[in-house]
């Protein structure tokens, strides 16, 4: 979980490591989501949050005013069904990688495509050559 951010009488956001680089869904045609914490997910929601991506643009939120527990260091936010589509108009918006892609059924998870790295973002840059301009 990233960052929190009350604003009182307005919202209450919820940073987290993704957003609308690998899920654009929600800025594309308004898909809702559904989230709950993994590892408490028995607790019952205590306030409103709208989660937010790591891009810092209007545009990137994954969900609107959801009720969540409030977050604690170290809560994972699992979102169910976020869409077949999620890795194919996935992008490179601002130089972030790719996260991986898992599958999960009956109780067991397999990775399907790696996480990428940034060595994997950057492996075509070709260097300046400093002694021309």
């Amino acid at each position: 979980m990233g960052s929190q951010k009350r604003i009182p009488g307005i919202r209450n956001y919820l940073a987290v490591d993704g957003g609308m680089t690998d899920n654009p869904r929600l800025a594309l045609y308004g898909a809702k989501y559904h989230a709950l914490y993994a590892n408490r997910a028995d607790a019952q929601p205590e306030d409103t949050w709208s989660v937010a991506g790591k891009c810092c643009e209007s545009g990137d939120m994954l969900i609107w005013d959801a009720a969540l527990p409030n977050p604690k260091p170290g809560d994972i936010l699992a979102v169910f069904a976020t869409g077949a589509y999620n890795y194919s108009m996935a992008s490179h918006y601002n130089r972030i990688p790719k996260p991986a892609v898992v599958f999960a059924a009956n109780g067991k998870a397999r990775l399907v495509v790696a996480r990428e790295t940034w060595a994997d973002l950057i492996h075509r840059d070709k260097p300046l050559d400093t002694d021309q301009e």
